[in-house]
């Protein structure tokens, strides 16, 4: 008989501004924690149209430079057919809404600098969920 478990868990954050970063690193051990899954992977899942998730260091000149690398990449003020937004979906057309990270012995493994975080493209803030999967044997 297997010991195979699949937990599935909705976080919610709010995020602050127009490329906002929320770290959810903690938030992800915490539900595979919960999960009591010992070895297997944790799928996180952001499913919105103008939000992506990205692994990367967790140092300020990082993340201004990644918000300005998206901003100078697709301006806020462009020639859009799409309203007020537009340049939000682009954004979030250029990372994925998703990340799979293997658990070992009950951790996720992230590597030495990483984090995990949520970056908001849209221009104001929000109330966002994201979907963390736990998959693997307890």
């Amino acid at each position: 008989m297997s010991n195979f478990k699949v937990v599935n868990q909705k976080v919610h954050i709010n995020t602050g501004k127009e490329i906002d970063f929320v770290d959810l690193s903690e938030r992800v051990q915490t539900e595979v924690s919960r999960s009591q899954i010992k070895n297997g992977l944790v799928h996180v899942y952001a499913p919105h149209s103008t939000g992506i998730l990205i692994l990367t260091e967790n140092d300020t000149a990082l993340l201004n430079d990644i918000k300005n690398f998206l901003s100078e990449l697709v301006p806020k003020h462009g020639s859009y057919q799409h309203p007020s937004n537009a340049h939000s979906h682009l954004r979030s057309m250029l990372l994925p809404p998703d990340k799979t990270l293997p658990v070992i012995d009950g951790q996720v493994e992230f590597g030495t600098w990483q984090s995990l975080f949520f970056v908001e493209t849209d221009v104001y803030p929000r109330q966002r969920t994201i979907i963390v999967q736990v998959m693997g044997e307890q």
